[in-house]
């Protein structure tokens, strides 16, 4: 798995994006969330990408101010009511876990965490011990990770040791007492 396949897998979880629909009040754009009915300034996601959906296909750009979205080399205007998404940021400690672990745990640990009906995008908090390990020859050690989709929580234990042989094991344990363990062993 390169790069650009751990990319791919990341874009497509569910739940990756704030959908909403904007509104032009008092000479700013609004941003209605749909799921909170919390309202935002647009202007708080300037410079991003966001996606706006026109005549039923998502079109993707980057918002500037005034309510312009840049499409590459055309300009799409934001019109009042429009229904926009916003892609959601990962957690920081969760973000970096996934660049150090390997390809494999990646891909064993992304896929069965959608398996039980979560997204890496539902991670309400992640402690990455694997971050304050020096760069010696021995790592080893836990990390916390914890999801909430909404209907239900999942709490992850990695537990990964990468000295001559990499060693990660993934204990996913649910609120309703469903656990499971997924262990991946490499040389």
């Amino acid at each position: 798995m390169n790069r650009q396949q751990r990319l791919k897998l990341i874009e497509f979880q569910t739940r990756a994006y704030t959908e909403g629909t904007i509104e032009y009040i008092n000479d700013q754009w609004v941003f209605f969330d749909d799921e909170t009915e919390e309202a935002s300034l647009l202007d708080e996601f300037l410079h991003q990408e966001i996606e706006v959906l026109r005549y039923t296909h998502w079109r993707k750009g980057i918002l500037f101010e005034d309510g312009k979205v840049s499409l590459g080399d055309e300009i799409l205007l934001l019109k009042d009511q429009d229904t926009i998404r916003i892609r959601k940021h990962l957690i920081y400690s969760l973000e970096r876990l996934l660049e150090e672990i390997p390809d494999d745990a990646f891909y064993q640990f992304v896929i069965h965490l959608n398996s039980l009906k979560f997204s890496i995008y539902d991670c309400i908090y992640c402690y990455n011990h694997l971050t304050f390990l020096n760069d010696g020859k021995r790592k080893e050690g836990v990390n916390f990770i914890i999801f909430d989709n909404q209907e239900d929580i999942c709490s992850v234990q990695h537990h990964f040791c990468y000295y001559e042989k990499k060693s990660d094991r993934f204990e996913y344990t649910l609120n309703n007492g469903k656990r499971t363990i997924i262990e991946k062993l490499s040389s």
